[in-house]
């Protein structure tokens, strides 16, 4: 009887025990589940074969049919514009057409972009020559050394280089010049660029610049005679980029968005690669990783029992460009929603000793403080960054006026290189953060809609190789000349000068710029103390601003 007893007493611990005991193994098999499917998914994205995940190319669009696949397997709903799939076009602007740009002097061929350039507004013809660089006579190519012009006006804020090279292209070939080859023997910035923006009226002859490389190649005996031809001809280049976009419909009032780019670099063909050489680049952290975690989350949240969102899934298109695909979803929505919150990971794959998870947007809601202090993991060591800004996806539904988060585990040695490859993943890190991350959605389940608050600007993530910063997020989708400001942080030095959204920035110093990558490299030639002025343009009006980095 005691027996029996004793046995009754302790079969609810038995029973307590052995539940615990089925619910870890639950737990394992659940883990072990997600990393062997991240693996899968990272795996086939930064596969060779798809060479890079360049956006428009055929290698975007096998990830894009997978992330397709793995969405329909589960049963979600598309939301794109066709099925999944929400395609955009990209304007890649006028660009000289590598075949038919050229120049061969004594039968060498000049490098295009590094010996040479054509203008932008340059007449499209083919033409053979043998002139001297001192004689310009009728029937041959002249040279003209742009130095006299820009010593008369150095001071001069009213010269445009541009529209003297028109005139001169013009005046010459009235004189019997063929063709119009420009170089600068001084010291002095000539500002002198190709802006594929440009859509002023094509001079009577080709305008080529010749670089001070190229002119010591090829031109620096200004008396011998040269066989020279020349080609100048153009492309207008667009590209199609694809946004994935799926749902799932818990039939609530909000809609929490969750978002991940999947393009990378292909070959580095659009400048943007740390590398060099025509290598492929995986892109296995930057970002089939968040692609994964997108994926595997999609999957919890479309079993899961936390109903009182819907779940809007997007993969994005376009973001190594300038944040495209997520800033033409914004513009153009595929579906309509009123939308909750916004969380984004890019590059969550490098958990480690070194690489901590820094969660960005922490001060884009007063909710979040609450719910994270309620979401825990023993095993991750998380920053927190308040800023709203970023250098990905997020930025864009930030401007928006909603709260975000971004999920990234730090940059490293292999950021946009060739060597960003699936066998660096930490998968067991990765799966810890998208669990995580679900646990965070389950904590606001209750919440209601998120209260947006603005925040300062620092972008949490990847470092720049600036030392000075103007502090404005460029338009990268903006097809003027110039840059145009899509917002301003707070706090900065533009904010404080009182630049607004829709500015155009036009130059800095003696440095003019055309567009963001010109930009960027005028910004690069200061240092913290520097003192200058800015030029931009405000409607229709130009403003000059002396400032001090």
């Amino acid at each position: 009887m005691k027996n029996l007893l004793l046995i009754i007493l302790l079969l609810p611990v038995f029973s307590l025990a052995q539940s615990k005991r089925k619910k870890l193994k639950m737990q394992q098999r659940a883990n072990t589940e997600i990393v062997a499917n991240l693996k899968q998914h990272i795996q086939y994205l930064a596969d060779d074969k798809l060479e890079g995940r360049r956006t428009g190319t055929q290698g975007e669009l096998l990830a894009m049919q997978y992330i397709c696949n793995q969405y329909e397997a589960m049963g979600i709903e598309p939301r794109g514009t066709n099925g999944y799939v929400q395609e955009f076009d990209i304007d890649e602007g006028k660009q000289a057409d590598a075949n038919n740009t050229f120049i061969k002097v004594n039968d060498k061929n000049a490098a295009l972009n590094v010996d040479f350039f054509p203008l932008a507004f340059s007449a499209s013809k083919m033409i053979k020559g043998t002139p001297a660089v001192a004689l310009n006579e009728s029937g041959q190519p002249w040279f003209i050394d742009v130095k006299e012009e820009l010593e008369e006006n150095q001071n001069n804020p009213h010269f445009d280089i541009f529209e003297d090279i028109k005139k001169h292209a013009n005046k010459i070939a009235g004189k019997g010049a063929t063709a119009l080859l420009l170089y600068n023997s001084s010291s002095i910035t000539d500002n002198i660029l190709f802006n594929k923006n440009d859509k002023s009226a094509a001079t009577k002859i080709p305008v080529i610049y010749i670089t001070k490389e190229g002119f010591k190649k090829y031109f620096s005996d200004v008396s011998e005679t040269l066989n020279i031809e020349l080609g100048v001809a153009f492309t207008q280049k667009t590209r199609k980029a694809r946004n994935v976009v799926g749902f799932i419909n818990n039939n609530a009032a909000t809609t929490i968005i969750l978002g991940a780019h999947y393009d990378h670099l292909g070959y580095g063909e659009d400048k943007n690669a740390l590398d060099t050489g025509h290598v492929i680049h995986n892109g296995a952290d930057d970002n089939a990783s968040g692609t994964a975690a997108l994926i595997e989350l999609a999957r919890m949240l479309k079993k899961s029992s936390i109903k009182n969102n819907n779940y809007l899934l997007i993969n994005f298109s376009a973001e190594e460009l300038g944040l495209f695909g997520s800033k033409y979803w914004l513009e153009h929505p595929s579906t309509n929603i009123t939308a909750n919150y916004m969380i984004n990971m890019d590059m969550v794959g490098r958990y480690d000793s070194t690489h901590k998870l820094t969660i960005g947007g922490y001060g884009t809601s007063p909710t979040w403080g609450e719910l994270f202090s309620n979401t825990t993991d023993k095993n991750l060591v998380i920053k927190f960054d308040s800023s709203g800004s970023g250098p990905s996806d997020h930025e864009s539904f930030y401007r928006k006026e909603m709260p975000v988060l971004f999920f990234f585990t730090g940059s490293h040695s292999d950021y946009h290189k060739a060597t960003d490859d699936w066998d660096k993943i930490n998968y067991d890190g990765e799966r810890e953060i998208v669990q995580y991350v679900y646990h965070l959605i389950a904590a606001s389940d209750t919440k209601g809609k998120l209260v947006f608050t603005k925040t300062r600007e620092p972008q949490a993530g990847r470092s720049t190789k600036f030392t000075v910063s103007l502090g404005v997020i460029p338009d990268y989708g903006y097809t003027g000349t110039g840059v145009r400001i899509d917002g301003v942080s707070g706090g900065k030095l533009a904010e404080r000068i009182g630049l607004q959204a829709g500015d155009i920035l036009l130059q800095l110093g003696e440095y003019k710029f055309v567009d963001v990558m010109s930009y960027m490299q005028a910004l690069s030639k200061f240092k913290k103390g520097d003192k200058t002025k800015l030029v931009i343009k405000r409607k229709d009006e130009e403003k000059e601003f002396n400032i001090e980095f």
